[in-house]
C-alpha cells in the first residue's frame, strides 16, 4: 500500500503529503497490531523522517511496540541515529551501476 502523494518532495513538505504520511503510519500500527503479517515493509521511511513528513519519535513508538513475532524492516537513506539505535540489523546498500543512467525509467513494483 502506498501512503504518499507519488513525488518527490523539495523542500519543506505540504500538508497534503504531511496528512497522506499520517495515514500512512496510522494503517502501519493498525497492520502490527492485526498480527496478520510478520513482516511489515516501511519502504522509504527513513526519507520521510528526512524530509519531515513525520517524527523520529512517531517512527520509534512503532518500533517499540512491535510484537516479537513481527519483523519491521526500514528502508531508505539517512537513517536517523536513534532508529540505528533501536534496529536489530542495520545494513548500507550503496549504488554501484543503475539502469538509471542509461534512461530507464522507474517502473511500477519497482522504484515507484
Amino acid at each position: 500500500e502506498q501512503y504518499g502523494l507519488g513525488r518527490f518532495i523539495k523542500g519543506k513538505p505540504s500538508s497534503e503529503d504531511i496528512q497522506a504520511a499520517g495515514k500512512g503510519l496510522e494503517r502501519i500500527e493498525n497492520i502490527i497490531d492485526s498480527r496478520d503479517y510478520h513482516v511489515v515493509i516501511l519502504e522509504e521511511a527513513n526519507v520521510a523522517v528526512t524530509c519531515g513528513l513525520f517524527s523520529v519519535e512517531n517512527l520509534l513508538k512503532i518500533i517499540d511496540k512491535k510484537p516479537d513475532d513481527v519483523e519491521i524492516v526500514i528502508t531508505g537513506r539517512n537513517a536517523r541515529p536513534e532508529i540505528i539505535d533501536r534496529a536489530d540489523l542495520v545494513t548500507e546498500m550503496k549504488e554501484i551501476k543503475h539502469y538509471y543512467h542509461k534512461g530507464v525509467k522507474a517502473r511500477v513494483g519497482i522504484e515507484k
